[in-house]
């Protein structure tokens, strides 16, 4: 039998070629599939506990809210849409939807959710309609009033208080809610008049500026009263020039700062 030398160092020469310039980056590093297994497990559990705190929304809502009266269905479906362990530390997001307000630095507060609902409900607002809220804190308030109006105005009198809302905010999607960091006692004048006012902190009365800046037929919500005892929760109406307020409940709100200087 005749061999053909020359032609077989040429066709093992051609494979040692392909060989040598074949991209290793054909082939997954072999490791792939276990990254592609910790990015599943990673959203898995992301996944998981967004749904876990849906589930814990629904049960405030149910437990909470409803089973204690509150019965406007925009309210309802509001504090059910907003995730409120955005709108606390990192360290109390277990406790987001318990039955009780929650620190969020700067010695303020998150407000219980049925009081948050409450005076949502008290507020009187539908689609078309603008509010201004006095003390912004971590921007839930706001975040459940833009799901009921179009136009939502909020004062933060605390500086990293009123920019880390504004950042929330920005970053949950909330672009109808606008921030100011100011001195809520005054109000948002160049925005006025307001359908609703809601105020988040306890004045020892009624601010002037605030009942100036509501609308003829709108509502503010206030609490009022001695910043360091129990204070009453105010609906304060203005009708034909006139300025009226009932009682609601008994409330505890940190206190208003700010206002005239004495």
């Amino acid at each position: 039998m005749k061999t053909f030398p020359g032609l077989l160092a040429l066709f093992l020469l051609s494979l040692a070629l392909v060989d040598k310039f074949t991209p290793s980056t054909v082939l997954p590093p072999h490791n792939w599939l276990q990254t592609v297994d910790k990015s599943r497990r990673v959203e898995s559990s992301t996944t998981r506990g967004e749904d876990e705190f849906a589930q814990q929304r629904r049960e405030m809502v149910k437990e909470q809210i409803a089973g204690r009266g509150i019965r406007d269905s925009a309210t309802l479906r509001a504090m059910e849409a907003v995730p409120r362990h955005e709108f606390v530390p990192e360290s109390y997001r277990k406790y987001a939807y318990d039955d009780g307000p929650l620190p969020i630095g700067y010695g303020q507060t998150i407000s219980q959710p049925y009081i948050v609902a409450l005076m949502t409900e008290l507020a009187d607002l539908s689609k078309g309609k603008k509010a201004l809220e006095i003390g912004t804190g971590s921007g839930y308030q706001a975040a459940v009033l833009a799901h009921i109006i179009d136009s939502v105005y909020t004062v933060e009198i605390i500086k990293e208080l009123g920019e880390s809302a504004r950042e929330r905010l920005a970053r949950l999607g909330y672009q109808k809610v606008k921030t100011k960091i100011g001195d809520g006692y005054f109000g948002w004048e160049e925005h006025a008049p307001f359908d609703a006012i809601i105020v988040t902190a306890a004045a020892e009365h009624i601010p002037p500026p605030l009942i100036k800046q509501l609308k003829e037929g709108g509502r503010m919500i206030v609490p009022v009263g001695h910043p360091y005892f129990t204070q009453d929760l105010l609906v304060v109406e203005k009708k034909d020039g006139k300025v009226t307020s009932r009682d609601i409940l008994p409330v505890r709100f940190v206190p208003l700062t700010g206002g005239p200087r004495k």
